[in-house]
């Protein structure tokens, strides 16, 4: 791996820096898990896409710049250092458009693809059910064959932004006869105002609909909107699950950035001899710097034509425990002001850090648990025999 970057690279990201300096709202936005918030983040993604920095490594015929994953991480690093807003289409952008590319009909990415990349539509991801999360084979919800297309049937839950988004992509049964759980299963997309659908918000711990739970009563579905083959959706999503792990949804920019403002907490208020603390700021940071040299250490793989496989599971283990270090050293520094959430008047950094911690304690458990991916690494990638389940 060459750490050192081309100068081509190194004018992609002044260009990137210099666009952010000038872009980035000077006021937080508010949270994207409002009505609110949503609305303003949505617009935010227009901005992005006016200039074509909202998706830099698509093709330029969907919105992008065909910038390289080299060029895409040094986006990210830029993109966190100047504070710039969550990303409210992440579910399409990281985990679907990638699925799209993969297994999608060239008819579906110019559908898709454009409006997803404006923020026009943005995207739920609804593959977990009641009794289906990291188990995702034993989902019920079905999809029926009729004249043109599919009805879906069913319940999906803790769906990541259906509160507010505008359409969704999950698995279905489509063959209950199937030998196996994972076979008989169809990948679709569908609209969240269709007839048949119900959204029903579900509160965080700090009651922002961040979720929902979806119920499906007979909702049609045309064959356009199945990805992949009918009756293979399993493999089509392995490869989105591959994307929510591993490099596409956790960029290490996210935590690096979060590094330094821990740092920058640090020298501003902490007890310098406070050691235990102070070694756990070096820890976090320590942390956030191995994570990036990993990644890169990946793309570099993936550049000479590599594939991720297993190893998307050592990643998601790392970056979600990580997170919550991160938000946990930051509070115990901030003392009781930690606690406060955006909107109160005296929450440090707009309550970023309350609101961080709170998404990073899911971090283990959603894009399948750690406890999933600690048994993926060990029958895997260390070859050990599996264990009693």
């Amino acid at each position: 791996m060459d750490l050192e970057f081309s100068a081509a690279e190194d004018a992609f990201r002044a260009e990137a820096r210099a666009w952010l300096a000038a872009h980035v709202p000077d006021t937080p936005l508010p949270s994207l898990e409002t009505a609110e918030g949503f609305a303003a983040h949505r617009q935010w993604e227009r901005t992005l896409f006016a200039d074509r920095w909202s998706v830099v490594s698509w093709p330029e015929d969907y919105g992008g710049r065909g910038a390289s994953i080299l060029q895409w991480l040094i986006f990210e690093e830029e993109y966190y250092a100047a504070g710039a807003p969550g990303r409210v289409s992440q579910n399409g952008i990281s985990l679907l458009a990638p699925t799209l590319f993969e297994h999608g009909t060239a008819e579906q990415r110019a559908r898709i693809l454009p409006p997803m990349a404006s923020g026009e539509a943005i995207w739920a991801q609804a593959w977990s059910e009641p009794e289906a999360g990291s188990d995702l084979a034993s989902l019920r919800s079905t999809a029926v064959r009729t004249d043109g297309g599919w009805r879906l049937s069913g319940q999906k839950t803790w769906s990541s932004r259906a509160a507010f988004a505008d359409r969704a992509f999950g698995l279905f049964r489509s063959d209950p006869d199937a030998p196996k759980p994972h076979q008989g299963l169809t990948y679709l997309m569908f609209p969240l105002d269709a007839e048949g659908v119900t959204v029903r918000p579900i509160g965080r711990l700090d009651g922002k609909p961040a979720f929902a739970e979806l119920f499906l009563d007979g909702v049609f579905v045309p064959d356009e909107d199945v990805i992949g083959e009918p009756g293979q959706g399993w493999r089509v999503a392995m490869s989105t699950a591959g994307n929510e792990r591993g490099l596409t949804l956790r960029s290490p920019g996210r935590f690096t950035a979060a590094a330094v403002r821990l740092t920058a907490l640090w020298r501003g208020q902490a007890d310098p001899s406070d050691t235990a603390l102070r070694d756990r700021v070096a820890d976090a940071v320590i942390g956030a710097r191995a994570y990036q040299l990993f990644t890169y250490a990946g793309a570099s793989r993936l550049a000479a034509g590599s594939r991720i496989g297993a190893e998307s599971s050592l990643n998601k283990v790392f970056w979600s425990e990580l997170d919550i270090a991160l938000h946990e050293t930051a509070l115990d520094l901030l003392g009781p002001y930690g606690e406060l959430a955006d909107g109160a008047q005296e929450a440090p950094s707009h309550g970023s850090w309350a609101e961080g911690h709170t998404f990073s304690l899911a971090g283990p458990l959603y894009a399948g648990t750690n406890e999933i991916q600690r048994d993926i690494i060990a029958e895997r990638l260390l070859g050990l025999p599996k264990g009693r389940r």
